[in-house]
């Protein structure tokens, strides 16, 4: 085994944003690896094969509901019309809910752009990025700050532009501090293999992950 892997076999991973996009891919994939897989969503829809949990993540009770002895839990969010810090408010919820709980272990799924990233992207999808996508980045960026002082087991994944094309079954990760650049995109699928990955590795911990394809 990794020095750095969590414990082979079942985990109970609760995914909160499970519904579609990314979220959805990564239940699929947690599912199919044999995993206890628990989403929460306002719609309460969900793959087959994993436990639902219907409501608002802002609220106190659906959070317990949907942690309650889970080893990890990943946010997904995405944003909310009319609602520009709906990623913060949601990661805000699940941070108090684990604290109460006794959860430690959390993976964001931020944007890169966010934080001191946009280095990580070459200049001009670096601008391109900055003009179109201010008000959502603002919002991964202040979800990212709460996420770090949470005092938990915190890893953020920083995805470029999302596809839905099939897998490529590899992915470029770097670091801030690492040389190099990410590319354009990444295929949902892709990204959900990443993320189930990172939640396993304590050797994640406390880092901020840049994600491309390769």
């Amino acid at each position: 085994m990794h020095p750095h892997q969590r414990k082979a076999g079942n985990v109970k991973i609760t995914i909160v944003g499970g519904s579609k996009g990314t979220g959805a891919k990564l239940a699929e994939a947690a599912r199919d690896a044999g995993h206890q897989v628990t989403v929460v969503s306002r719609s309460g829809t969900a793959p087959d094969g994993v436990e639902r949990v219907t409501g608002s993540a802002v609220d106190p009770a659906v959070v317990r509901e949907a942690i309650s002895g889970a080893d990890a839990v990943v946010v997904t969010v995405g944003g909310a019309k009319g609602v520009p810090d709906q990623r913060t408010a949601v990661t805000r919820a699940v941070i108090a809910g684990m604290r109460e709980m006794g959860v430690r272990r959390l993976v964001i799924q931020s944007s890169v752009g966010a934080g001191d990233s946009a280095s990580q992207l070459p200049t001009p999808l670096r601008q391109f990025m900055s003009m179109l996508l201010a008000k959502p980045l603002a919002d991964h960026t202040q979800q990212e700050a709460a996420a770090m002082a949470s005092g938990l087991d915190w890893t953020i994944v920083r995805p470029t532009g999302l596809t839905d094309k099939p897998a490529l079954g590899a992915w470029r990760a770097l670091e801030v501090s690492d040389p190099g650049h990410l590319r354009g995109s990444i295929p949902r699928a892709d990204l959900a293999a990443c993320l189930l990955g990172v939640l396993q590795d304590d050797a994640t911990i406390g880092k901020a992950i840049g994600v491309s394809s390769a």
